[in-house]
């Protein structure tokens, strides 16, 4: 009967946006009223869960997203988004853009957080788009990719860290054999998929790309615009090296989780392009803070619908879900990597976050790795391949790729929902291949 619930709430939504065209954000809240109400919750319950579910997904992700946006726009206002994809256009040719992009977003996926590197890469995916004149997703899918692996494979993301520590895993050997699969997941998903989207080509949101066309002179350099924008990943890289190499107390530690918080690297890097794409480019605080503030006035409905996704998840946690598919999941009989698989893919699917299916099945599965034997670093991949399945309408990154590349919701399925569900099927398919070698 839950699952029934779950599938009404879907499709009420869809209803609701679709048919009669609803704001996304006031028909999420609704959806998650209705599917509270119908799974028995009481009426005070079911609004503590929604206010949790949007506090929840938007306590740091406001900031994040907030920082992240006016770290683009001020990159992209300067020249500096077009003189990197001008350089990148002419290093790899418009033939091989994609991968450019793909190895930038590898690279800043191991390090960031989904959703931190999705908006600090994103204007450089429309300054692309735009000076090569493809369509959008060409590139952004390859980039979306990237970041969709790193987030569900590898370590220090928050899935595949917890369920390491849940099942004991050594966190090397977890990172090896992730990256090993990461590799042919992304080319698969990000490059050769995006090839099949080419008829979906929309045009960059308005006000999140600068259409200015900027002479060589008003550009930053390559070096100076690179960096900039880089001074996240490299902050939280630092950190992610810091808390695996230094042991607890050590003094360096301490500094290094702070300036690596994504909040706090994301504002030092705002901090730095003040200068380093403003006051030094000769522009007045005035200019400067017309672009912080344009930038913010571009995601507020984002952010909303956003949280909207986190309520709907919310109240599909809080009212029981994840337990009942977990009980229905243990009657069955099958390969404890399949069974890692099927649990984090269900309760995605099912919850709507990935993080939260990963940590719920890590913690139904856990037990048979000491009773099957299975390598508990192949269980950690498997369990983060399942949890990214199928994203749609429940999960807000589905909102957040919607909105930014300003796609319907059947664009949205046929485009990230897909891409989602080749990454977890590559995942699982490449773990059960090395479990006949490990």
């Amino acid at each position: 009967m839950p699952l029934v619930i779950v599938a009404i709430g879907v499709v009420l939504l869809l209803l609701l946006m679709i048919r009669f065209k609803m704001n996304g954000f006031i028909a999420l809240v609704l959806v998650a009223l209705a599917v509270g109400l119908m799974q028995g919750m009481p009426l005070v319950k079911v609004i503590s869960s929604i206010k949790a579910g949007v506090g929840g997904t938007l306590g740091s992700l406001a900031l994040i997203m907030g920082f992240g946006a006016m770290l683009g726009k001020m990159l992209a206002d300067c020249g500096g988004a077009q003189r990197i994809a001008t350089t990148l256009i002419d290093k790899f040719g418009k033939k091989n853009i994609q991968w450019a992009v793909v190895l930038t977003g590898f690279t800043v996926g191991f390090a960031l957080f989904y959703e931190v590197g999705f908006v600090l890469m994103l204007p450089l995916v429309f300054t692309i788009a735009a000076a090569a004149s493809i369509p959008l997703l060409y590139v952004g899918v390859p980039m979306a990719a990237a970041l969709s692996v790193t987030h569900g494979f590898l370590p220090p993301h928050p899935g595949p860290t917890a369920i390491a520590t849940i099942f004991h895993a050594d966190m090397g050997k977890t990172l090896l054999f992730g990256t090993i699969l990461a590799i042919p997941t992304v080319i698969l998903a990000g490059p050769i998929y995006a090839r099949f989207l080419k008829g979906i080509d929309k045009p960059i949101p308005e006000g999140l790309y600068s259409a200015k066309t900027f002479t060589e002179e008003e550009m930053p350099g390559f070096g100076v615009s690179v960096w900039t924008s880089l001074v996240p990943v490299i902050l939280m890289a630092m950190r992610a090296v810091a808390e695996m190499v230094l042991p607890k107390g050590h003094a360096f530690l301490s500094v290094a989780e702070f300036l690596g918080d994504p909040v706090m690297a994301t504002l030092i890097a705002v901090l730095i392009a003040m200068f380093t794409f403003g006051l030094n480019r000769g522009r007045s605080m005035d200019q400067i803070n017309d672009t912080l503030t344009s930038s913010i006035k571009i995601i507020a409905m984002m952010l909303l619908i956003i949280g909207g996704g986190g309520a709907f998840k919310q109240v599909l946690v809080d009212s029981g879900v994840d337990k009942y598919i977990a009980a229905m999941m243990h009657e069955t009989n099958v390969s404890p990597l399949l069974m890692a698989w099927s649990i984090a893919a269900v309760l995605r699917i099912a919850l709507g976050s990935a993080t939260v299916a990963a940590i719920t099945a890590g913690g139904i599965v856990a037990p048979l790795i000491a009773t099957t034997g299975v390598s508990p670093e192949l269980m950690v991949i498997a369990v983060g391949s399942g949890s990214v399945i199928f994203s749609h309408v429940n999960d807000p990154g589905f909102w957040l790729f919607k909105e930014y590349f300003n796609l319907t919701i059947g664009e949205t399925i046929k485009s990230w929902s897909a891409l989602e569900t080749i990454i977890s099927v590559c995942g699982l398919v490449g773990v059960l291949l090395l479990n006949m070698v490990v």
